[in-house]
């Protein structure tokens, strides 16, 4: 089992060190997805049934792997998808995330789950965030949260559209999760034998939820699953027509997040939406579902000239980054990817996350014979099925 960041040379090694760090329940929320876990393992294996076609004396000594995705400038193609409870993991949670995507010049997704402040994360970094909307029946909480992103200088919002119940997390349902934690003799066993974390959790910075504790106590002072929250406090009746007024009302870039359908792409693109996320939630809401490679193609033939379409989910080497640009994607993003690094070590892991990545991309390209992301072509991909 990997001891050191120092020898993490990919996400599987971030991840066998996450899970010697943290309690058991703790790492089977980063690591599980529901029911049988099918789509969540697709998410990553659709990307070994295509092959990468290389060019050769290309002249590839210098890369550009920056792209411009809702009108930001990123320096990486890839960027860090909006997660939950990020203090659970480590203690510095979001603040570790985004000031390890500040110093490689890319976006940081912050979610409505998050465990740090809006205002907060606005004042710390400089560069592009993004803020993930869960659509409340509270519509005052919904108000708070726009108002809150805005006065922050949050660049972007992505309303997330695949969680209108919450997904059958059974990793969850063993282990008992919580937010927070429950105390139950089975849980302080684990607590027990991890003490970093346990002293961390316990002794350091109270855990909440930043933006919603003041309108809701589950999640913060209540302990409850995240599949039953999502059953109860968010709205099952939004539609099109509430997306589209939540755009008018964010007024800026807007993106929706869970997208899996050309039909639903075209319908983004009908309501002004700038981006979608081609993204199933990580596996963890409805298995069986679609990959987001399998369907990134044909959404980006359907809309990509119209709107910014970004592969979300199953990414773990830089590879599969280029097959999703190659295949029609203008970027990429992931959670896990970075979550395994924030539990393993805090910002220095997240750091070594994105870092790996950036080697793997900037090699890669180098020997597809590539030098900038536009010249990443559907014609360098060969589908074996």
């Amino acid at each position: 089992m990997f001891r050191r960041l120092s020898d993490c040379h990919n996400v599987s090694d971030l991840r066998l060190l996450a899970k010697q760090r943290l309690p058991g329940p703790i790492f089977h929320y980063i690591d599980g997805a529901a029911d049988d876990e099918v789509t969540y393992r697709r998410n990553t294996s659709a990307f070994e049934e295509c092959d990468l076609v290389p060019r050769v004396l290309a002249g590839v000594e210098d890369v550009d792997m920056s792209v411009t995705v809702m009108g930001q400038q990123l320096q990486m193609p890839v960027f860090c998808s909006p997660t939950a409870l990020q203090r659970l993991f480590h203690r510095d949670g979001e603040r570790a995330v985004a000031r390890a995507a500040e110093k490689f010049g890319t976006l940081f997704g912050v979610s409505a789950l998050g465990t740090v402040s809006l205002r907060e994360i606005g004042a710390m970094i400089s560069t592009p965030k993004l803020f993930q909307f869960y659509f409340h029946k509270d519509r005052g909480l919904n108000d708070a949260m726009v108002e809150r992103a805005q006065a922050a200088g949050f660049n972007a919002l992505a309303l997330t559209v695949d969680t209108i119940t919450g997904g059958n997390r059974e990793r969850d349902l063993y282990t008992g999760f919580t937010s927070p934690p429950k105390l139950t003799l089975k849980s302080l066993m684990s607590f027990a034998v991890h003490p970093g974390w346990a002293l961390d959790y316990f002794f350091g910075e109270a855990f909440e939820l930043a933006e919603l504790k003041d309108f809701v106590k589950q999640g913060s002072n209540v302990a409850v699953s995240i599949g039953d929250y999502f059953a109860t406090m968010l709205d099952q009746s939004m539609n099109w027509n509430d997306a589209e007024a939540l755009r008018a009302r964010w007024g800026g870039p807007f993106c929706l997040k869970g997208i899996m359908s050309v039909e639903d792409a075209r319908k983004a693109v009908d309501i002004g939406a700038d981006a979608i996320m081609v993204s199933n939630h990580g596996g963890r809401q409805l298995d069986g579902s679609r990959s987001p490679f399998d369907q990134i193609a044909e959404i980006s033939d359907a809309v990509g000239d119209r709107i910014d379409v970004i592969l979300d989910g199953g990414i773990r080497r830089g590879t599969h980054v280029l097959k999703a640009l190659a295949a029609g994607a203008k970027a990429c993003s992931g959670g896990r990817l970075y979550l395994y690094a924030l539990a393993a070590a805090g910002q220095p892991g997240v750091e070594r996350a994105l870092h790996n990545l950036k080697v793997e991309i900037e090699r890669d390209m180098k020997l597809m014979g590539v030098t900038r992301i536009d010249q990443l072509q559907r014609d360098m991909l060969r589908y074996r099925t």
